[in-house]
C-alpha cells in the first residue's frame, strides 16, 4: 500500500505548458462542505499544499487575505501564477473565491465541471448534477491505473467514484461521511458522549466509548469494505484508492486499497487544467 503526498504513479515532468515553452507554476483550489484545500504545482510536482476550513460565511475578500498570507510564507504571490483551477462544492463560494482569482492573478481559473474537458467521458444520468471534486478524483485515479478504478473520498461525505476502462466515469455511491454519523449519533441520543474517532481494542467494546468507536470507526470501515466487494465483483475488478481529509486515519483499518493519497483531488485538479487553456 502506497502513502505519499507528492503522488507517486504520475509522470513528474508532466506539467502545464506555458506560451513559452515552459512548464508553469499552477494554483489548485478545491472547496469542499468542510475544507478548503488548495496547493501550489511548479510544473514537476506539489511544492506546497495546505488545508484550511470552509467558512461559508467569510467573504470572499477575507479568502483573499488568507490565501495571500499562506502564499506570503511560501516565498509566492498570486501573480506569479500562469494557471489556476478551482473545484467547489460549496455553490455560495464558487462564483465570489472565482471572481477574486481572477482579479489577483489578472485572468479567471478553470472551473471544474463536466462541461469542461476533462479526459473522461461521464456516463451518468445527468452529468452536470456530478460534484466537481468527484469529477477531479476521477481524472486522478484513472490516469494512475489506467483501468477499472474506484476512488473513495472520505470527507463530509464518503463518497464512491467508479471509473471503468476506457476511460468512463460510469456513476458513485454516497454514504454519510464518518464525522457527519458521529455527530448525528451524538446529537440525537441523550447519553451517548462525543467520543475520538480512532479504533477500539476489541470489536466487542466493553465500556460506552469502545462500543461507540466500534460501531463508528469499524463499521464505518466494514460499510466501505462491503461496497468496493460489490463494485469490484460489477466490474470484475478495480483497483481502489482512498483519499480526502480521513484517509490516512482509516485506510490503514484495512487491505482493501491499493493506494492511500490524501491530496488526490488536487492533482484531478492539475490534470484538468493541463486540459483547458487558460481564458484571458
Amino acid at each position: 500500500m502506497l502513502y505519499s503526498r507528492h503522488y507517486p504513479g504520475f509522470e513528474p515532468t508532466v506539467g502545464i505548458m506555458s506560451k513559452q515553452g515552459n512548464y508553469s507554476r499552477l494554483l489548485a483550489i478545491d472547496i469542499g462542505n468542510t475544507n478548503i484545500v488548495f496547493g501550489v504545482h511548479d510544473g514537476e510536482e506539489w511544492s506546497f499544499h495546505w488545508r484550511v476550513q470552509t467558512v461559508r460565511e467569510r467573504m470572499p475578500d477575507e479568502y483573499a487575505v488568507m490565501f495571500r498570507n499562506f502564499l506570503s510564507e511560501a516565498g509566492l504571490d498570486f501573480k506569479q501564477f500562469e494557471h489556476t483551477v478551482l473545484s467547489s462544492v460549496v455553490p455560495q463560494l464558487t462564483a465570489g473565491l472565482s471572481r477574486m482569482v481572477a482579479q489577483h492573478t489578472g485572468f479567471p481559473p478553470v472551473i471544474v465541471s463536466a462541461r469542461v474537458n476533462t479526459g473522461l467521458t461521464i456516463n451518468i444520468d445527468h452529468p452536470d448534477s456530478m460534484g466537481s471534486d468527484r469529477i477531479a478524483d476521477a481524472v486522478a485515479a484513472y490516469e494512475r491505473f489506467k483501468g477499472n478504478c474506484i476512488v473513495v473520498d472520505f470527507g463530509t461525505a464518503t463518497a464512491f467514484t467508479v471509473v471503468a476502462e476506457p476511460g468512463e466515469i460510469i456513476g458513485a455511491v454516497i454514504a454519510a461521511g464518518l464525522n457527519t454519523t458521529a455527530d448525528s449519533l451524538v446529537r440525537r441520543t441523550a447519553q451517548l458522549p462525543q467520543v475520538e474517532l480512532v479504533p477500539p481494542p476489541s470489536v466487542i467494546g466493553r465500556n460506552t466509548i469502545h462500543s461507540m468507536q466500534a460501531g463508528l470507526v469499524l463499521g464505518h470501515i466494514a460499510m466501505v469494505e462491503g461496497l468496493i466487494d460489490r463494485i469490484r465483483a460489477e466490474l470484475n475488478g478495480a483497483k481502489v484508492v482512498a483519499t480526502g481529509g480521513l484517509s490516512t486515519v482509516l485506510a490503514p483499518l484495512t487491505d482493501h486499497f491499493d493506494a492511500v493519497d490524501p491530496w488526490l483531488t488536487l492533482d484531478g485538479l492539475r490534470l484538468v487544467a493541463m486540459r483547458n487553456p487558460r481564458i484571458e
